[in-house]
């Protein structure tokens, strides 16, 4: 099977922050992949915008390193590679300067009438004085912003930048990027439900027992450090990435895949959350922070050595029990989890049902399991659904739990896009569905905010745990004293 490939109309996409982290190991690959495949037109045309003073040479010279560090040899034809490093040039501007904004208005006015794209891969402090500069230099009249997280880092904070945004761009042109919305797998949750009548009719609390999502990295904060300490887990990864899933996950059925009526479905599970605050956070929640341990087959140091701090409060690991207030999932738990150094690499959901109500086999056929679904993000993204059958054999039944198993590149033996190839690609076709609107951003701060709060009140530091492991073990009891338990590896 090949995968489909759609064109895309004419467009020019300035990337600030070009010659940063994100722009190399993602922005940058992500554009030669769809040149490759075919899907950018020949009038296509890629800026990099940074402060560095760089010649267009220079910059094609940072894009070439960059393919070469990011993908794989064999799909760095000379040709293909030729043909998209003539796609790029380059201006230097910064944001606080007016040095440089004149030869981008000129670049992206020459642009004509293909659409305009600004990717604003900056700190989050940038994103307003960069829009401030485009919509004083014209550019903002036809042109769509892209904004990375962190939006904010707290409800008042993504208000006031929500705010400076939108006094330049209108809503409809403002794109609030969470890549983890752009994989394959999370795009086909909404097809698991929505396509099939298998699952729909079961998708509530009468059938669901529980929902576990978890996001967990085997790598540290590494070279991140000094932005990681002013945001934590649950700035970086549960306000956004975690919330977003669950969303997908307890949302009614909208009307369409039209992106409001997505996004107004979204919306309504953030609003319905159960608050957690003061009363309940110590039960509810569990924060953590890693130490030295092992990880790969090594010894690995652990969070205040590579922060080069003796003392922080910031928690690299974050479980919470969450319940959505309504008809349909009311009374069912929600138990995210998402960490730094943890034991493995993966991100999964699992929804978990309930047991059948009485067992017609007798006592010697084994304990009979509850079906489970898993979605699995990452590493192997795919769908593996776990049922009981007969072990095969003679001299009476004998029941087995195992799981069919669908790995998307096995069944489908295609590449698997990155996610930024489809959302960026997503931008210039004006596709807003996977992009978080405003009123989203702020129900989830208006969500996370209270946990915070709670957090520093309390003064408790955050529990350690150590390097290669799964977390502290207030997280386990977490889950266990609710009868249930954390499954490692959609086990």
């Amino acid at each position: 099977m090949t995968s489909r490939v759609i064109p895309v109309a004419p467009f020019v996409i300035a990337v600030f922050g070009a010659t940063g982290d994100l722009s190399r190991r993602k922005l940058l690959p992500a554009l030669y992949h769809r040149d490759i495949d075919g899907q950018l037109p020949a009038e296509a045309t890629i800026i990099g915008v940074s402060r560095r003073p760089l010649s267009d040479e220079d910059f094609r010279a940072f894009a070439l390193q960059a393919l070469h560090d990011h993908i794989p040899a064999a799909e760095l034809q000379p040709e293909l590679v030729e043909r998209f490093l003539a796609r790029i040039s380059y201006v230097s501007a910064d944001a606080g300067r007016e040095e440089g904004w004149d030869k981008l208005a000129e670049r992206m006015k020459a642009a004509g009438e293909r659409i305009k794209v600004y990717y604003l891969a900056t700190a989050p402090e940038l994103f307003g004085p960069i829009c401030e500069k485009l919509g004083k230099y014209g550019l903002a009249e036809d042109g769509r912003v892209v904004i990375e997280k962190p939006i904010g880092k707290d409800l008042a904070s993504a208000l006031a930048l929500n705010a400076e945004i939108g006094r330049i761009f209108p809503e409809d042109r403002v794109y609030r990027i969470d890549h983890y919305l752009g994989k394959e797998t999370v795009q086909n949750l909404m097809a698991l439900r929505f396509a099939n009548a298998l699952f729909e009719p079961l998708w509530n609390s009468a059938h669901i027992d529980h929902v576990q999502i978890t996001v967990a990295e085997a790598l540290g904060v590494e070279e991140r450090a000094g932005y990681y300490d002013t945001a934590g887990a649950m700035r970086d990864m549960v306000q956004n990435h975690m919330l977003q899933l669950l969303c997908l996950v307890a949302m009614e059925p909208p009307s369409s895949l039209d992106a409001d009526a997505v996004r107004d479905e979204k919306l309504k599970v953030l609003r319905a959350l159960k608050p957690i605050d003061d009363q309940n956070a110590g039960t509810l929640t569990v924060r953590g922070q890693y130490r030295a341990g092992a990880s790969a087959g090594g010894a690995v140091p652990g969070y205040l050595e590579e922060l080069g701090s003796s003392r922080s409060q910031t928690e690299t690991y974050v479980a919470l029990k969450a319940e959505v207030g309504n008809w349909r999932w009311a009374g069912v738990p929600f138990y995210l989890r998402t960490g730094k150094r943890l034991a493995s690499r993966v991100s999964e959901i699992v929804v978990e049902f309930k047991p059948v109500p009485h067992s017609v086999f007798g006592a010697n056929v084994g304990p009979i399991e509850s079906n489970r679904l898993v979605i699995r993000l990452q590493p192997d993204e795919g769908v593996k659904l776990w049922l009981m059958i007969k072990d095969p054999g003679p001299g009476g039944i004998r029941l087995t739990h195992v799981p069919l198993d669908m790995s998307f590149a096995k069944a489908f033996k295609v590449r698997n896009p990155d996610a930024y190839e489809r959302l960026i690609l997503d931008v210039v076709r004006g596709n807003q569905t996977l992009f978080m609107r405003r009123d989203e951003v702020q129900a989830a701060w208006e969500w996370v905010d209270p946990i915070l709060d709670a957090w520093r009140n309390a003064k408790e530091p955050p529990r350690p745990y150590t390097a290669g492991t799964w977390g502290p073990s207030a997280s386990i009891a977490l889950i266990e004293r609710d009868g249930r338990t954390w499954l490692e590896d959609g086990a």
